[in-house]
């Protein structure tokens, strides 16, 4: 069987994963959460707010700070939300899996065994302090 087909096979697999489904579950809640799209809406409005009063050559920075107020307060309304909580859990335990897959795949390209190697690792994602992979 060719490598690609093999690739296919696992994602098809990743699709069954208990991680994929409840992220796929959260995200679907997400974007029926009405309170929350409208939250999300109202940030994407100071945002553009904002852009907009940062690009005048006359910038007012009493609205900058208001604008900056109003977006803080947003913000946190829709990290607060329980729907929003779930997707970011479901969401890390994905990444989670995914970054395990990253690592296995950059182990073996490199020359480790894929059947004994290690994914365990302490890496913080930021080449610069790190020890090394193995």
């Amino acid at each position: 069987m060719d490598t690609l087909l093999k690739a296919r096979e696992m994602c098809a697999s990743l699709q069954n994963d208990e991680a994929y489904i409840n992220f796929k579950a959260a995200k679907e809640a997400n974007d029926n959460d009405l309170e929350l799209q409208t939250f999300i809406g109202e940030f994407n409005l100071i945002r553009m707010s904002m852009d907009k009063e940062l690009s005048k050559s006359d910038r007012d920075d009493d609205k900058m700070n208001e604008l900056n107020e109003r977006l803080r307060e947003v913000y946190s309304k829709i990290m607060d939300n329980p729907t929003m909580k779930k997707y970011n859990e479901a969401k890390a335990e994905l990444d989670k899996l995914t970054d395990s897959i990253n690592m296995l795949i950059s182990l073996t390209v490199s020359g480790e065994d894929p059947m004994t190697c290690s994914l365990d690792s302490s890496c913080g994602g930021h080449c610069e302090t790190c020890g090394g992979c193995h």
